[in-house]
């Protein structure tokens, strides 16, 4: 696996942050908007041109989003261990996914839109497609490519989509993850929605006012049983399950059906009973509907759920690369038999009366649930388990 984010650049890193409960959240340094430094966010303090020297990408037409997922996807494929011919092999499938793409270039993408000449080096990035078109022609990946954008949920059901392909006998291995890179479209939209928050987000807080917007990407390998063989294992995905309640465009249903059904979905797939979780990486985006549904699917669901959290207050919601991210985390989660706390806790929500774990704590886990939820109600959980 790899990733990138606020807290780190490599999977060591972010879990060293989490670890000492550090938050990357902060006002902009790199990226050009009003609301810099009216507004928190969780930026990647790396610039493009270092990113682009790292990598040593000297292609044009290069967006930073797909900066991010090649630097990931190095990391997963490094730490996998699979070789040119694995990794090309019609048998490996690559399932990216992200919400905006190279619309990070918002400004660039207008402009091209309103010229009647042949446009800039970016005509061909603007789309979400564009990153695994670069990664598939990089790598010479010939197996089955699909990009999905279905809002916050987007990579959790890559993860989805990944595994049934290899359930049903169409890949041997899926490179599965996603990305995304903050951008005027996103800021702008999300801030027209009034959920940005000038401070740091607070998931699960009574008084919490907002999210704060993050970037990031990350990749997992999975590989069916046969094909793993003695490689480092991290984690089993036992369960999952994607539901859409249908709600509302940009909220879910008060009665959380859509994230009750996702969450009862996952366990039955993994045939585990509420009582076998031990940990909930929770969506938890601090903004007032979130939390409030997602609480009371947990409380639906689970009578008295286990310990969760939301690592969104550590770097921001990620929107498309977020599931991955989460999944990440769970895993390590998993391999180190150890939790992550929550930040900026302070009082519980009203009728539910949940309250995120907020230590750093060591403790036996053999499965460890990650949310995601996106717009339109698009809802999917991921169950990992103990290899």
């Amino acid at each position: 696996m790899g990733v990138i984010s606020p807290l780190g650049d490599s999977v060591s890193l972010n879990r060293n942050a989490l670890k000492e409960g550090r938050s990357a959240i902060s006002t902009l340094d790199l990226f050009t908007t009003r609301y810099a430094s009216l507004l928190r966010f969780g930026e990647i303090k790396i610039e493009n041109q270092k990113l682009r020297d790292k990598l040593k990408v000297n292609e044009k037409g290069i967006t930073r989003t797909t900066l991010l997922a090649l630097h990931a996807f190095e990391e997963a494929i490094k730490d996998s261990g699979l070789n040119f011919s694995e990794i090309s092999s019609f048998d490996t499938a690559l399932i990216g996914a992200n919400t905006v793409g190279g619309m990070c270039l918002t400004d660039e993408l207008y402009h091209d839109a309103n010229q009647e000449i042949k446009g800039s080096e970016y005509v061909a990035s603007y789309d979400s497609a564009s990153i695994n078109m670069y990664l598939q022609e990089k790598f010479g990946i010939k197996g089955i490519i699909n990009t999905i954008n279905t809002a916050c949920s987007s990579s959790a059901n890559a993860i989805i989509y990944g595994a049934r392909l290899i359930k049903h006998g169409y890949a041997k291995r899926a490179i599965v993850g996603g990305v995304d890179s903050l951008a005027k479209f996103t800021i702008n939209g999300f801030n027209s929605l009034h959920i940005l928050s000038a401070e740091n987000c607070r998931p699960f807080d009574k008084d919490r006012n907002g999210l704060n917007l993050g970037e990031g990407a990350a990749f997992l390998i999975l590989e069916g049983e046969a094909e793993a063989g003695n490689k480092k294992i991290y984690a089993e995905l036992t369960g999952y399950n994607n539901s859409n309640d249908a709600y509302h465009a940009s909220s879910l249903s008060e009665t959380a059906d859509g994230p009750y059904l996702a969450m009862k979905g996952a366990l039955d797939e993994a045939g585990l009973k509420p009582t076998d979780i031990g940990f909930i990486n929770a969506h938890g985006t601090g903004t007032e509907n979130n939390d409030a549904v997602e609480s009371t699917a947990m409380v639906k669901l689970f009578g008295n759920p286990p310990a969760f959290a939301s690592t969104k207050s550590n770097i921001g919601h990620t929107l498309g690369a977020s599931g991955a991210i989460e999944a990440i985390y769970s895993m390590l989660n998993l391999e180190h038999q150890e939790i992550y706390p929550g930040l900026n806790f302070h009082n519980s929500i009203p009728g539910t009366d949940l309250i995120p774990v907020q230590t750093f704590r060591e403790m036996p886990l053999k499965h460890v649930m990650s949310n995601s939820f996106g717009f339109g109600g698009n809802c999917s959980s991921l169950i990992f388990s103990k290899a």
